[in-house]
């Protein structure tokens, strides 16, 4: 079955999830790259998950951007993701696998940093230590303590920083001690970090990448000054934000069209059109309140039926009806010019179906996204 939009009259646009994630946005980039000379990606890290099918073949992606999948189109990866090495080289080589063309179409921005092994290890005993409510339901691929030490400044490492071999070393070996004693005093850690087995590690990973990095705040500015017309995909999705989301159930980057300018490096007036994806219903994983949630039978068959399994943890997605509050907020906060509703042939065995137009607590009636997860719960 084909489909064809004309986006003709877009100009350059940004495609951005309007849920808690796992909207569908990387069938309708694949859909629309076609008509688009670079898809850039512009937040996040390797906790997205983007499923892609064309034909019989299915494409899970997690930090390349989905437009790879159209050898005609320069994918990049901007400014504002965290890249995992590790977790690039393998999707990369994966893909060349099965036959992708991923020579002179991938950027890597030399100015995103980098996800350390240390950021997983802190990320993962992190969440141990929470208890119950104060779970966050993180994938532990390092992404909030990676961003955390981007703000933090001198712990941070970027994409550049991996080609400075002496730089590197002495960055490393400064941050290496100062997180040993971090990760013994907070959690008990008894096993040090090795800078040098690090340093050996992602040398050796960085030279796999050196054909893809380059400037990509210049490669993009440059494309829309040469008439080039550009699509920002965005990860996550906008109620995962982390300045506009359930906090602090929510990501550690600007994941909804807010952050398209900041983190590709574009004027904020670049973008024509902005393309919201929503799901039919609503999902979402990990902790956080979720009111329209259905732990139920009927959650389970919504569950089965649109196969909601993380793309990148395979965890099962909670689910539960369409939440139009939750959705109109982050709609306006877009901007958004058009919507894409997805699955709703998940929905077509029902006889009904219950849509929230507004919540209740304590007898009041709120009609807005409240600011407060504690409000939303």
């Amino acid at each position: 079955m084909g489909y064809e939009f004309d986006t003709s009259s877009w100009g350059h646009a940004c495609i951005v999830g309007l849920q808690w994630g796992d909207e569908g946005k990387g069938k309708i980039v694949d859909l629309l790259t076609e008509q688009y000379d670079l898809v850039v990606r512009y937040s996040g890290g390797a906790n997205a998950g983007h499923t892609v099918r064309i034909g019989q073949e299915k494409f899970a992606l997690h930090l390349v951007p989905s437009g790879i999948l159209r050898p005609n189109v320069v994918a990049v990866i901007s400014t504002g993701v965290v890249i995992d090495p590790e977790v690039l080289v393998t999707e990369i080589n994966t893909l060349r696998g099965r036959g992708v063309h991923i020579e002179r179409n991938l950027c890597i921005s030399d100015r995103a940093h980098v996800v350390m092994p240390y950021h997983k290890m802190q990320d993962s005993l992190s969440e141990s230590a929470a208890s119950g409510a104060e779970k966050i339901g993180t994938t532990a691929r390092g992404i909030g303590p990676c961003y955390a030490d981007k703000m933090y400044r001198s712990m941070a490492i970027r994409v550049g920083d991996l080609y400075k071999p002496e730089i590197f070393r002495q960055k490393l070996s400064g941050i290496v001690q100062k997180k040993n004693i971090l990760l013994k005093a907070l959690y008990g850690c008894d096993t040090p970090i090795d800078a040098e087995a690090i340093y050996a590690q992602y040398s050796d990973l960085a030279e796999q990448l050196r054909p893809f990095v380059c400037d990509a705040t210049a490669l993009v500015n440059d494309g829309i000054e040469a008439g080039k017309r550009v699509l920002f995909e965005g990860a996550q999705g906008t109620l995962l934000d982390i300045d506009h989301g359930t906090f602090p159930f929510v990501t550690s980057s600007t994941a909804s069209a807010c952050g398209y300018a900041a983190g590709a490096g574009v004027s904020p007036r670049t973008v024509k059109t902005i393309l919201g994806v929503i799901k039919a219903y609503t999902t979402r994983v990990g902790g956080g309140p979720f009111p329209t949630e259905l732990a139920d039978a009927t959650g389970q068959y919504i569950r089965d039926k649109g196969h909601e399994y993380g793309t990148t943890t395979g965890r099962p997605r909670r689910c539960g009806w369409f939440d139009a509050v939750a959705v109109r907020y982050a709609a306006a906060l877009a901007g958004a010019d058009e919507l894409a509703i997805m699955l709703l042939d998940v929905l077509s065995e029902f006889d009904e179906l219950a849509i929230c137009t507004a919540y209740r607590r304590g007898g009041e009636r709120l009609e807005h996204f409240p600011a407060h997860a504690h409000v939303l719960a």
